[in-house]
Protein backbone atom coordinates (compact mmCIF):
# COMPACT_ATOMS: atom_id res chain seq x y z
CA UNK A 1 0.00 0.00 0.00
CA UNK A 2 1.48 3.45 -1.15
CA UNK A 3 0.59 6.60 0.31
CA UNK A 4 -0.56 7.45 -3.45
CA UNK A 5 -2.96 4.28 -3.57
CA UNK A 6 -4.37 6.09 0.24
CA UNK A 7 -4.65 9.46 -1.92
CA UNK A 8 -6.91 8.32 -4.25
CA UNK A 9 -9.21 6.76 -1.82
CA UNK A 10 -9.30 9.95 -0.05
CA UNK A 11 -10.06 11.88 -3.19
CA UNK A 12 -12.90 9.06 -3.77
CA UNK A 13 -14.44 9.31 -0.46
CA UNK A 14 -14.03 13.35 -0.65
CA UNK A 15 -16.01 13.69 -3.63
CA UNK A 16 -18.49 11.05 -3.23
CA UNK A 17 -18.99 12.99 0.52
CA UNK A 18 -19.52 16.05 -1.98
CA UNK A 19 -22.46 14.96 -3.80
CA UNK A 20 -24.73 13.26 -0.84
CA UNK A 21 -27.32 16.03 0.31
CA UNK A 22 -27.05 17.84 -2.83
CA UNK A 23 -28.39 14.32 -4.86
CA UNK A 24 -30.20 13.26 -1.63
CA UNK A 25 -32.36 16.93 -1.54
CA UNK A 26 -32.86 16.97 -5.08
CA UNK A 27 -34.24 13.17 -4.92
CA UNK A 28 -36.47 14.02 -2.08
CA UNK A 29 -38.20 16.92 -4.08
CA UNK A 30 -38.31 14.52 -6.53
CA UNK A 31 -40.46 11.73 -5.18
CA UNK A 32 -42.41 14.18 -2.72
CA UNK A 33 -44.04 15.39 -5.98
CA UNK A 34 -42.49 18.75 -6.37
CA UNK A 35 -41.02 18.26 -9.60
CA UNK A 36 -44.55 17.75 -11.19
CA UNK A 37 -44.38 21.95 -11.24
CA UNK A 38 -41.11 21.77 -13.51
CA UNK A 39 -41.83 24.05 -16.41
CA UNK A 40 -39.20 21.95 -18.61
CA UNK A 41 -39.44 18.29 -17.67
CA UNK A 42 -42.88 18.99 -16.02
CA UNK A 43 -44.30 18.94 -19.62
CA UNK A 44 -42.87 15.48 -20.48
CA UNK A 45 -44.07 14.24 -17.35
CA UNK A 46 -47.70 15.30 -17.98
CA UNK A 47 -47.54 14.05 -22.11
CA UNK A 48 -46.61 10.88 -20.75
CA UNK A 49 -49.31 10.48 -18.18
CA UNK A 50 -52.20 11.44 -20.39
CA UNK A 51 -50.66 9.26 -23.25
CA UNK A 52 -50.03 6.35 -20.74
CA UNK A 53 -53.79 7.09 -19.34
CA UNK A 54 -51.91 7.26 -15.96
CA UNK A 55 -53.37 9.74 -13.12
CA UNK A 56 -50.48 10.43 -10.79
CA UNK A 57 -52.86 11.84 -8.40
CA UNK A 58 -53.82 8.03 -8.11
CA UNK A 59 -52.36 5.82 -5.52
CA UNK A 60 -51.98 2.07 -5.07
CA UNK A 61 -51.83 -0.49 -1.97
CA UNK A 62 -49.25 -2.28 -1.81
CA UNK A 63 -50.47 -5.39 -3.35
CA UNK A 64 -51.30 -3.15 -6.79
CA UNK A 65 -47.52 -1.59 -6.93
CA UNK A 66 -46.41 -4.68 -6.32
CA UNK A 67 -48.41 -6.37 -9.18
CA UNK A 68 -47.47 -3.02 -11.52
CA UNK A 69 -44.09 -3.57 -10.68
CA UNK A 70 -43.72 -7.22 -11.41
CA UNK A 71 -46.03 -7.36 -14.67
CA UNK A 72 -43.76 -3.91 -15.95
CA UNK A 73 -40.59 -6.06 -15.37
CA UNK A 74 -42.09 -9.70 -17.16
CA UNK A 75 -43.40 -6.81 -19.97
CA UNK A 76 -39.46 -6.03 -19.75
CA UNK A 77 -37.96 -9.54 -20.25
CA UNK A 78 -40.22 -10.75 -22.76
CA UNK A 79 -39.25 -7.77 -25.10
CA UNK A 80 -35.32 -7.59 -24.67
CA UNK A 81 -35.89 -11.66 -25.29
CA UNK A 82 -37.63 -11.54 -28.28
CA UNK A 83 -34.71 -8.30 -29.43
CA UNK A 84 -32.27 -10.96 -28.92
CA UNK A 85 -34.12 -13.75 -30.82
CA UNK A 86 -34.94 -11.88 -33.52
CA UNK A 87 -31.28 -9.68 -33.48
CA UNK A 88 -30.33 -11.17 -36.82
CA UNK A 89 -33.14 -9.46 -38.69
CA UNK A 90 -33.27 -5.91 -36.72
CA UNK A 91 -31.62 -2.82 -37.80
CA UNK A 92 -28.38 -1.18 -37.09
CA UNK A 93 -26.17 -4.45 -37.27
CA UNK A 94 -23.42 -3.28 -39.52
CA UNK A 95 -21.54 -6.77 -37.93
CA UNK A 96 -24.08 -9.15 -39.14
CA UNK A 97 -24.60 -10.92 -35.69
CA UNK A 98 -27.19 -13.35 -36.02
CA UNK A 99 -30.06 -14.69 -33.50
CA UNK A 100 -28.45 -15.28 -30.20
CA UNK A 101 -29.24 -18.58 -28.65
CA UNK A 102 -32.37 -18.93 -26.80
CA UNK A 103 -30.70 -20.09 -23.40
CA UNK A 104 -28.76 -17.21 -23.54
CA UNK A 105 -31.03 -15.21 -24.82
CA UNK A 106 -33.60 -16.05 -21.90
CA UNK A 107 -30.47 -15.40 -19.47
CA UNK A 108 -29.53 -12.10 -20.75
CA UNK A 109 -32.83 -11.10 -20.74
CA UNK A 110 -33.53 -12.14 -16.67
CA UNK A 111 -29.77 -10.72 -16.40
CA UNK A 112 -30.72 -7.07 -17.48
CA UNK A 113 -34.11 -6.88 -16.13
CA UNK A 114 -33.29 -7.35 -12.78
CA UNK A 115 -30.59 -5.01 -12.10
CA UNK A 116 -28.09 -8.10 -12.58
CA UNK A 117 -26.09 -7.53 -15.82
CA UNK A 118 -24.59 -11.00 -15.78
CA UNK A 119 -23.18 -11.79 -18.93
CA UNK A 120 -22.20 -15.12 -20.77
CA UNK A 121 -21.44 -13.32 -23.88
CA UNK A 122 -18.60 -11.13 -25.28
CA UNK A 123 -20.52 -8.11 -26.19
CA UNK A 124 -18.61 -6.84 -29.12
CA UNK A 125 -18.95 -10.00 -30.74
CA UNK A 126 -22.40 -11.14 -30.12
CA UNK A 127 -24.60 -8.31 -30.01
CA UNK A 128 -25.47 -5.58 -32.62
CA UNK A 129 -26.11 -1.79 -31.73
CA UNK A 130 -29.64 -2.06 -31.79
CA UNK A 131 -29.76 -4.94 -29.33
CA UNK A 132 -27.14 -2.52 -26.75
CA UNK A 133 -29.32 0.28 -26.88
CA UNK A 134 -32.91 -0.90 -27.32
CA UNK A 135 -32.51 -3.90 -24.94
CA UNK A 136 -29.59 -3.66 -22.75
CA UNK A 137 -29.20 0.27 -22.19
CA UNK A 138 -32.92 0.54 -21.99
CA UNK A 139 -33.52 -2.31 -19.21
CA UNK A 140 -30.55 -0.43 -17.39
CA UNK A 141 -32.64 2.78 -17.27
CA UNK A 142 -35.62 0.83 -16.09
CA UNK A 143 -34.38 -1.92 -14.03
CA UNK A 144 -32.84 1.23 -11.90
CA UNK A 145 -36.02 2.71 -11.79
CA UNK A 146 -37.56 0.11 -10.72
CA UNK A 147 -34.93 -0.60 -7.36
CA UNK A 148 -35.68 3.16 -6.74
CA UNK A 149 -39.60 3.01 -6.92
CA UNK A 150 -39.39 0.46 -4.09
CA UNK A 151 -36.78 1.80 -2.04
CA UNK A 152 -39.50 5.34 -2.23
CA UNK A 153 -42.67 3.20 -1.01
CA UNK A 154 -40.75 1.54 1.42
CA UNK A 155 -39.68 4.94 2.92
CA UNK A 156 -43.10 6.32 2.48
CA UNK A 157 -44.09 3.39 4.67
CA UNK A 158 -42.05 4.73 7.49
CA UNK A 159 -43.15 8.47 6.65
CA UNK A 160 -46.50 7.51 6.24
CA UNK A 161 -49.34 6.84 8.98
CA UNK A 162 -52.54 5.27 9.10
CA UNK A 163 -52.30 5.11 5.44
CA UNK A 164 -53.75 1.77 3.14
CA UNK A 165 -51.61 3.13 0.39
CA UNK A 166 -46.98 3.60 -0.84
CA UNK A 167 -47.57 5.91 -3.69
CA UNK A 168 -48.00 5.00 -7.66
CA UNK A 169 -45.11 2.76 -9.39
CA UNK A 170 -46.01 4.34 -12.67
CA UNK A 171 -45.13 7.79 -11.20
CA UNK A 172 -42.07 6.46 -9.67
CA UNK A 173 -40.93 4.82 -12.23
CA UNK A 174 -41.24 7.94 -14.85
CA UNK A 175 -39.72 10.73 -12.04
CA UNK A 176 -37.00 8.33 -11.58
CA UNK A 177 -36.20 7.98 -15.03
CA UNK A 178 -36.89 11.59 -16.21
CA UNK A 179 -35.83 13.41 -13.77
CA UNK A 180 -32.58 11.66 -12.42
CA UNK A 181 -31.37 8.85 -14.29
CA UNK A 182 -31.62 10.42 -17.54
CA UNK A 183 -29.94 13.81 -16.70
CA UNK A 184 -27.18 12.40 -14.66
CA UNK A 185 -26.27 10.01 -17.79
CA UNK A 186 -26.62 12.46 -20.18
CA UNK A 187 -23.84 14.41 -18.56
CA UNK A 188 -21.90 11.49 -17.54
CA UNK A 189 -21.63 10.16 -21.51
CA UNK A 190 -21.17 13.45 -22.28
CA UNK A 191 -17.73 13.25 -20.24
CA UNK A 192 -16.99 10.31 -21.29
CA UNK A 193 -16.69 10.77 -24.98
CA UNK A 194 -14.70 13.91 -24.06
CA UNK A 195 -12.35 11.34 -22.36
CA UNK A 196 -12.05 9.04 -25.49
CA UNK A 197 -14.88 6.75 -24.98
CA UNK A 198 -16.32 5.93 -28.55
CA UNK A 199 -19.92 6.88 -29.34
CA UNK A 200 -20.96 5.78 -32.97
CA UNK A 201 -22.69 3.50 -34.90
CA UNK A 202 -19.78 3.06 -37.16
CA UNK A 203 -18.80 -0.31 -38.32
CA UNK A 204 -15.80 -2.08 -36.83
CA UNK A 205 -12.60 -0.74 -38.11
CA UNK A 206 -9.50 -3.01 -38.86
CA UNK A 207 -5.56 -1.95 -38.56
CA UNK A 208 -2.61 -3.22 -39.46
CA UNK A 209 -0.42 -4.43 -36.52
CA UNK A 210 3.46 -3.99 -36.49
CA UNK A 211 4.08 -7.50 -37.64
CA UNK A 212 1.79 -7.22 -40.38
CA UNK A 213 -1.34 -8.66 -39.00
CA UNK A 214 -4.56 -7.20 -39.41
CA UNK A 215 -6.94 -6.43 -35.96
CA UNK A 216 -10.35 -5.52 -35.87
CA UNK A 217 -11.35 -3.25 -33.78
CA UNK A 218 -14.88 -3.18 -32.07
CA UNK A 219 -16.46 0.02 -31.46
CA UNK A 220 -20.06 1.73 -31.24
CA UNK A 221 -22.05 3.69 -28.91
CA UNK A 222 -20.78 3.23 -25.75
CA UNK A 223 -20.17 6.56 -23.98
CA UNK A 224 -24.17 6.45 -23.42
CA UNK A 225 -24.21 3.05 -22.11
CA UNK A 226 -21.56 3.57 -19.92
CA UNK A 227 -22.94 6.10 -18.12
CA UNK A 228 -26.12 4.21 -17.24
CA UNK A 229 -24.31 0.85 -16.75
CA UNK A 230 -22.30 2.15 -13.96
CA UNK A 231 -25.14 4.06 -12.01
CA UNK A 232 -27.84 1.99 -12.49
CA UNK A 233 -26.35 -0.52 -10.94
CA UNK A 234 -26.40 -3.29 -14.27
CA UNK A 235 -22.77 -2.89 -14.46
CA UNK A 236 -23.16 -4.62 -17.98
CA UNK A 237 -20.14 -3.91 -20.39
CA UNK A 238 -20.41 -2.46 -24.39
CA UNK A 239 -16.52 -5.02 -24.65
CA UNK A 240 -16.47 -8.85 -22.62
CA UNK A 241 -13.26 -6.95 -20.66
CA UNK A 242 -16.10 -4.18 -19.71
CA UNK A 243 -14.38 -1.44 -17.38
CA UNK A 244 -10.82 -2.90 -18.23
CA UNK A 245 -11.30 -2.04 -21.68
CA UNK A 246 -9.87 0.70 -22.79
CA UNK A 247 -13.40 2.09 -24.62
CA UNK A 248 -14.67 2.08 -21.81
CA UNK A 249 -12.60 3.10 -19.39
CA UNK A 250 -9.40 4.94 -20.64
CA UNK A 251 -7.85 6.38 -18.17
CA UNK A 252 -7.30 7.16 -14.32
CA UNK A 253 -9.77 10.57 -14.31
CA UNK A 254 -12.57 8.08 -16.60
CA UNK A 255 -11.96 5.59 -13.42
CA UNK A 256 -12.50 7.96 -10.74
CA UNK A 257 -15.40 9.30 -12.38
CA UNK A 258 -16.91 5.59 -13.06
CA UNK A 259 -16.70 4.67 -9.19
CA UNK A 260 -18.43 8.24 -8.05
CA UNK A 261 -21.18 6.93 -10.60
CA UNK A 262 -21.65 3.54 -9.39
CA UNK A 263 -22.03 4.83 -5.50
CA UNK A 264 -23.75 8.06 -6.72
CA UNK A 265 -27.41 7.55 -6.42
CA UNK A 266 -27.24 4.57 -3.86
CA UNK A 267 -24.84 7.05 -1.08
CA UNK A 268 -27.26 9.90 -1.73
CA UNK A 269 -30.69 7.94 -1.24
CA UNK A 270 -29.56 7.34 2.82
CA UNK A 271 -30.39 11.13 2.72
CA UNK A 272 -33.79 11.30 0.51
CA UNK A 273 -34.88 9.02 3.11
CA UNK A 274 -33.86 11.02 5.95
CA UNK A 275 -35.12 14.13 4.48
CA UNK A 276 -38.44 12.68 3.57
CA UNK A 277 -38.87 10.89 7.31
CA UNK A 278 -38.58 14.17 8.72
CA UNK A 279 -35.16 13.88 10.02
CA UNK A 280 -31.70 13.75 8.40
CA UNK A 281 -29.61 12.04 11.15
CA UNK A 282 -31.62 9.06 10.32
CA UNK A 283 -30.24 9.04 7.15
CA UNK A 284 -27.04 9.83 8.16
CA UNK A 285 -26.90 6.47 10.45
CA UNK A 286 -27.53 4.15 7.62
CA UNK A 287 -24.83 6.26 5.05
CA UNK A 288 -22.03 5.75 8.72
CA UNK A 289 -22.93 1.46 8.82
CA UNK A 290 -22.64 1.38 4.75
CA UNK A 291 -19.06 3.38 5.18
CA UNK A 292 -17.98 0.66 8.15
CA UNK A 293 -18.75 -1.92 6.39
CA UNK A 294 -17.14 -0.42 2.83
CA UNK A 295 -14.14 0.72 5.22
CA UNK A 296 -13.41 -2.83 6.23
CA UNK A 297 -14.08 -4.30 3.00
CA UNK A 298 -11.86 -1.98 1.06
CA UNK A 299 -8.78 -2.28 3.65
CA UNK A 300 -8.65 -6.10 3.39
CA UNK A 301 -8.72 -5.95 -0.70
CA UNK A 302 -6.47 -3.27 -0.86
CA UNK A 303 -3.85 -4.79 1.30
CA UNK A 304 -4.25 -8.33 0.33
CA UNK A 305 -3.35 -7.19 -3.04
CA UNK A 306 -0.67 -4.74 -1.87
CA UNK A 307 0.85 -7.58 -0.33
CA UNK A 308 1.31 -10.00 -3.78
CA UNK A 309 1.11 -13.72 -4.75
CA UNK A 310 3.54 -16.24 -2.83
CA UNK A 311 3.76 -17.91 -5.88
CA UNK A 312 5.36 -15.02 -7.51
CA UNK A 313 8.02 -15.05 -4.97
CA UNK A 314 9.54 -18.00 -5.82
CA UNK A 315 9.85 -17.13 -9.72
CA UNK A 316 11.71 -14.47 -8.64
CA UNK A 317 9.30 -11.80 -9.66
CA UNK A 318 9.56 -8.22 -7.87
CA UNK A 319 6.14 -7.15 -6.04
CA UNK A 320 7.77 -4.38 -4.55
CA UNK A 321 6.16 -0.90 -5.10
CA UNK A 322 8.70 1.45 -6.93
CA UNK A 323 8.76 4.59 -8.79
CA UNK A 324 8.43 2.18 -12.04
CA UNK A 325 5.73 -0.06 -10.95
CA UNK A 326 2.60 -0.51 -8.82
CA UNK A 327 3.95 -3.14 -6.75
CA UNK A 328 1.68 -6.41 -5.39
CA UNK A 329 -0.19 -8.73 -7.48
CA UNK A 330 -0.58 -7.16 -11.23
CA UNK A 331 -1.94 -10.20 -12.52
CA UNK A 332 -5.43 -9.45 -14.06
CA UNK A 333 -5.18 -5.84 -13.37
CA UNK A 334 -4.66 -2.90 -15.87
CA UNK A 335 -1.52 -1.20 -15.07
CA UNK A 336 -3.28 2.44 -15.67
CA UNK A 337 -4.72 1.52 -12.76
CA UNK A 338 -2.50 0.08 -10.61
CA UNK A 339 -3.64 -2.09 -7.13
CA UNK A 340 -5.12 1.37 -5.31
CA UNK A 341 -7.63 1.91 -8.71
CA UNK A 342 -8.07 -1.41 -8.48
CA UNK A 343 -8.41 -2.69 -5.50
CA UNK A 344 -10.98 0.16 -5.07
CA UNK A 345 -13.27 -0.21 -7.71
CA UNK A 346 -13.66 -4.00 -7.01
CA UNK A 347 -14.50 -3.10 -3.49
CA UNK A 348 -16.64 -0.53 -4.61
CA UNK A 349 -18.56 -2.67 -7.62
CA UNK A 350 -19.07 -5.01 -5.18
CA UNK A 351 -20.18 -3.20 -2.65
CA UNK A 352 -22.58 -1.53 -4.54
CA UNK A 353 -24.12 -4.39 -6.72
CA UNK A 354 -23.02 -2.71 -10.28
CA UNK A 355 -21.27 -5.81 -11.56
CA UNK A 356 -18.94 -3.29 -13.91
CA UNK A 357 -15.19 -4.46 -13.27
CA UNK A 358 -11.38 -2.98 -14.58
CA UNK A 359 -9.66 -5.43 -13.29
CA UNK A 360 -10.14 -9.47 -13.00
CA UNK A 361 -11.72 -10.85 -9.76
CA UNK A 362 -10.28 -14.40 -10.79
CA UNK A 363 -6.59 -13.49 -10.64
CA UNK A 364 -6.97 -11.30 -7.65
CA UNK A 365 -5.27 -13.25 -4.38
CA UNK A 366 -7.49 -15.48 -2.23
CA UNK A 367 -8.20 -13.27 0.35
CA UNK A 368 -8.82 -10.19 -2.14
CA UNK A 369 -11.73 -12.46 -4.46
CA UNK A 370 -12.75 -13.67 -1.15
CA UNK A 371 -13.73 -10.54 0.36
CA UNK A 372 -15.01 -8.59 -2.86
CA UNK A 373 -17.22 -11.91 -3.03
CA UNK A 374 -17.98 -11.48 0.71
CA UNK A 375 -19.54 -8.15 -0.27
CA UNK A 376 -22.22 -9.22 -2.22
CA UNK A 377 -23.02 -11.98 0.51
CA UNK A 378 -24.18 -9.23 2.73
CA UNK A 379 -27.48 -8.64 1.03
CA UNK A 380 -26.39 -5.46 -1.14
CA UNK A 381 -26.45 -3.12 1.67
CA UNK A 382 -23.09 -1.77 1.42
CA UNK A 383 -24.34 1.16 -0.69
CA UNK A 384 -25.66 -1.19 -2.79
CA UNK A 385 -27.36 -0.47 -6.55
CA UNK A 386 -29.70 2.38 -6.66
CA UNK A 387 -32.89 1.52 -4.07
CA UNK A 388 -31.87 -1.76 -3.12
CA UNK A 389 -29.07 -0.67 -1.17
CA UNK A 390 -31.29 1.73 0.95
CA UNK A 391 -34.21 -0.96 1.56
CA UNK A 392 -31.68 -3.88 2.07
CA UNK A 393 -30.20 -1.49 5.09
CA UNK A 394 -33.79 -0.73 6.37
CA UNK A 395 -34.24 -4.79 6.82
CA UNK A 396 -31.20 -5.15 8.59
CA UNK A 397 -32.71 -2.07 10.72
CA UNK A 398 -35.89 -3.44 11.25
CA UNK A 399 -34.29 -6.51 12.47
CA UNK A 400 -31.79 -4.65 14.56
CA UNK A 401 -34.71 -3.31 16.69
CA UNK A 402 -36.22 -5.99 16.82
CA UNK A 403 -33.66 -7.62 19.08
CA UNK A 404 -32.45 -4.41 20.64
CA UNK A 405 -36.41 -4.35 21.98
CA UNK A 406 -36.27 -8.38 22.80
CA UNK A 407 -33.16 -7.50 25.24
CA UNK A 408 -34.99 -4.99 27.04
CA UNK A 409 -38.19 -6.53 26.99
CA UNK A 410 -40.26 -3.84 24.93
CA UNK A 411 -42.14 -3.77 21.74
CA UNK A 412 -39.40 -2.72 18.99
CA UNK A 413 -39.87 0.71 17.68
CA UNK A 414 -38.56 2.36 14.88
CA UNK A 415 -38.98 5.94 13.70
CA UNK A 416 -42.68 5.88 15.52
CA UNK A 417 -43.54 2.41 13.98
CA UNK A 418 -44.05 -0.78 16.25
CA UNK A 419 -42.10 -3.05 14.19
CA UNK A 420 -44.32 -6.35 14.84
CA UNK A 421 -44.46 -10.00 14.06
CA UNK A 422 -45.50 -9.19 10.22
CA UNK A 423 -42.51 -6.79 9.54
CA UNK A 424 -40.33 -9.23 11.37
CA UNK A 425 -40.75 -12.27 9.46
CA UNK A 426 -41.05 -10.16 6.01
CA UNK A 427 -37.81 -9.14 6.66
CA UNK A 428 -36.54 -12.44 8.07
CA UNK A 429 -37.67 -13.45 4.26
CA UNK A 430 -36.34 -11.29 2.38
CA UNK A 431 -32.50 -11.29 4.03
CA UNK A 432 -33.05 -15.30 3.63
CA UNK A 433 -33.56 -15.89 0.35
CA UNK A 434 -30.42 -14.60 -1.07
CA UNK A 435 -28.19 -17.17 0.78
CA UNK A 436 -30.61 -19.90 0.70
CA UNK A 437 -30.24 -19.01 -3.12
CA UNK A 438 -26.52 -18.93 -3.43
CA UNK A 439 -25.98 -22.14 -1.42
CA UNK A 440 -28.60 -24.08 -2.78
CA UNK A 441 -27.72 -23.37 -6.54
CA UNK A 442 -23.78 -23.41 -5.57
CA UNK A 443 -24.20 -27.04 -3.80
CA UNK A 444 -26.39 -28.61 -7.21
CA UNK A 445 -23.46 -27.14 -9.36
CA UNK A 446 -20.30 -28.40 -7.07
CA UNK A 447 -22.09 -31.94 -7.70
CA UNK A 448 -23.73 -32.32 -11.09
CA UNK A 449 -21.36 -32.76 -14.23
CA UNK A 450 -22.90 -30.00 -16.05
CA UNK A 451 -22.04 -27.72 -13.72
CA UNK A 452 -18.96 -29.12 -13.09
CA UNK A 453 -18.10 -29.43 -16.90
CA UNK A 454 -17.96 -25.52 -16.64
CA UNK A 455 -14.88 -25.05 -14.22
CA UNK A 456 -11.62 -24.69 -15.42
CA UNK A 457 -9.81 -24.64 -11.98
CA UNK A 458 -10.43 -27.52 -9.87
CA UNK A 459 -9.95 -27.37 -5.43
CA UNK A 460 -10.81 -24.52 -4.05
CA UNK A 461 -10.59 -22.02 -6.37
CA UNK A 462 -12.86 -24.56 -8.51
CA UNK A 463 -15.20 -23.73 -6.09
CA UNK A 464 -14.54 -20.01 -5.45
CA UNK A 465 -15.72 -19.78 -8.97
CA UNK A 466 -19.00 -21.42 -8.70
CA UNK A 467 -19.99 -19.79 -5.45
CA UNK A 468 -19.25 -16.56 -6.65
CA UNK A 469 -21.17 -17.21 -9.98
CA UNK A 470 -24.50 -17.95 -7.84
CA UNK A 471 -23.46 -15.41 -5.18
CA UNK A 472 -22.84 -12.82 -7.89
CA UNK A 473 -26.82 -13.33 -9.24
CA UNK A 474 -28.72 -13.54 -6.34
CA UNK A 475 -26.75 -10.49 -5.47
CA UNK A 476 -27.67 -8.80 -8.82
CA UNK A 477 -24.01 -7.82 -8.92
CA UNK A 478 -23.14 -9.51 -12.46
CA UNK A 479 -19.78 -9.49 -11.85
CA UNK A 480 -17.27 -12.81 -12.48
CA UNK A 481 -14.60 -14.63 -11.81
CA UNK A 482 -13.86 -15.36 -15.28
CA UNK A 483 -12.39 -18.61 -15.19
CA UNK A 484 -16.19 -20.49 -15.49
CA UNK A 485 -17.75 -21.01 -18.90
CA UNK A 486 -21.24 -20.27 -18.01
CA UNK A 487 -22.52 -20.20 -21.61
CA UNK A 488 -24.21 -23.43 -21.09
CA UNK A 489 -27.64 -24.25 -20.94
CA UNK A 490 -27.26 -25.12 -17.07
CA UNK A 491 -25.42 -22.13 -16.20
CA UNK A 492 -27.95 -20.09 -18.18
CA UNK A 493 -30.74 -21.45 -16.69
CA UNK A 494 -29.55 -22.03 -13.49
CA UNK A 495 -28.28 -18.44 -13.24
CA UNK A 496 -31.56 -17.23 -14.24
CA UNK A 497 -33.03 -19.00 -11.43
CA UNK A 498 -30.78 -17.39 -9.14
CA UNK A 499 -31.01 -13.66 -10.46
CA UNK A 500 -35.24 -13.81 -10.61
CA UNK A 501 -35.12 -14.94 -6.93
CA UNK A 502 -32.60 -12.51 -5.40
CA UNK A 503 -34.52 -10.03 -7.26
CA UNK A 504 -38.42 -10.45 -6.67
CA UNK A 505 -38.41 -12.79 -3.69
CA UNK A 506 -37.13 -9.69 -2.16
CA UNK A 507 -39.03 -7.26 -3.50
CA UNK A 508 -42.55 -8.04 -2.43
CA UNK A 509 -41.46 -8.88 1.08
CA UNK A 510 -40.56 -5.18 1.16
CA UNK A 511 -43.36 -3.83 -0.28
CA UNK A 512 -44.91 -5.63 2.04
CA UNK A 513 -43.58 -4.18 4.72
CA UNK A 514 -43.96 -0.79 3.37
CA UNK A 515 -47.96 -1.58 3.16
CA UNK A 516 -47.57 -2.57 6.97
CA UNK A 517 -45.67 0.48 8.13
CA UNK A 518 -47.68 2.81 6.00
CA UNK A 519 -51.00 1.89 8.15
CA UNK A 520 -49.50 2.07 11.39
CA UNK A 521 -50.08 4.97 14.05
CA UNK A 522 -47.38 7.10 15.10
CA UNK A 523 -46.10 6.37 18.31
CA UNK A 524 -44.61 9.10 20.41
CA UNK A 525 -41.01 9.14 21.72
CA UNK A 526 -40.13 7.62 25.08
CA UNK A 527 -37.63 7.53 27.55
CA UNK A 528 -37.81 3.50 26.57
CA UNK A 529 -37.30 4.34 22.78
CA UNK A 530 -33.69 3.11 21.09
CA UNK A 531 -32.53 6.05 19.38
CA UNK A 532 -31.80 5.10 15.99
CA UNK A 533 -29.79 8.67 15.35
CA UNK A 534 -26.61 7.74 16.63
CA UNK A 535 -23.37 5.46 16.80
CA UNK A 536 -24.83 3.14 19.27
CA UNK A 537 -27.38 2.61 16.62
CA UNK A 538 -24.82 2.20 13.84
CA UNK A 539 -22.76 -0.72 15.78
CA UNK A 540 -25.77 -2.51 16.47
CA UNK A 541 -26.84 -2.89 12.36
CA UNK A 542 -23.38 -3.16 11.27
CA UNK A 543 -22.87 -6.21 13.78
CA UNK A 544 -26.40 -7.70 12.74
CA UNK A 545 -24.98 -7.33 9.55
CA UNK A 546 -21.87 -9.06 9.98
CA UNK A 547 -23.43 -11.71 12.52
CA UNK A 548 -25.64 -13.07 10.33
CA UNK A 549 -23.83 -13.03 7.12
CA UNK A 550 -20.63 -14.88 8.95
CA UNK A 551 -23.33 -16.85 10.04
CA UNK A 552 -24.60 -17.77 6.66
CA UNK A 553 -20.97 -18.10 4.61
CA UNK A 554 -18.71 -18.83 6.61
CA UNK A 555 -18.75 -22.47 5.94
CA UNK A 556 -18.49 -21.76 2.21
CA UNK A 557 -16.08 -19.08 2.33
CA UNK A 558 -13.88 -21.94 4.45
CA UNK A 559 -14.24 -24.26 1.28
CA UNK A 560 -13.41 -21.91 -1.10
CA UNK A 561 -10.62 -18.76 -0.92
CA UNK A 562 -10.34 -19.24 2.76
CA UNK A 563 -8.71 -22.46 2.21
CA UNK A 564 -6.94 -21.73 -1.05
CA UNK A 565 -5.35 -18.83 1.09
CA UNK A 566 -3.94 -20.98 3.79
CA UNK A 567 -2.64 -23.47 1.08
CA UNK A 568 -0.92 -20.92 -1.26
CA UNK A 569 0.90 -19.51 2.20
CA UNK A 570 1.52 -23.01 3.99
CA UNK A 571 3.50 -23.55 0.40
CA UNK A 572 5.33 -20.57 0.86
Amino acid sequence: MTPHGWFLIAIFVFLLALTIRPLGGYMAWVFTGQCASNRFLGLFERAFFRLACIDPLSEQNWFGFTQVLLLFNLAGAILLFVILLLQGSMPLNPQGFSAVAPDLALNTAVSFVTNTSWQAYAGETTLDYFSQMAGITTQSFLSAATGMAVAIAMVRGFARHSSETIGNAWVDLTRATLYILLPISVIGALFLASQGVPQTLGDSVSATTLDGAVQIIARGPVASQEAIKLMSGDGGGFFNANSAHPFENPTALTNLFEMLLIFLIGAAFTNTFGRMVGDERQGWSLLSAMLILFAAGLIVVYSAEASGNPHFDELGIDQAAGPLQAGGNMEGKEVRFGIAGSALFANVTTASADGAVNAMHDSFTPLGGGMVMANMMLDEVIVGAPGSGLFGMLLFALVAVFVAGLMVGRTPEYLGKKIQSTEVKMAVLALLVVPATILTLTSVAAVLPAGLAGLSNSGPHGFSELLYAYTSAAATNGSAFAGLNANTPFYNLTLALAMVCGRYLVIVPVLAIAGSLAAKVKVPVSAGTLPTDGMQFVFLIVGTVLIVGALTFIPALALGPLAEHYSAYQLH
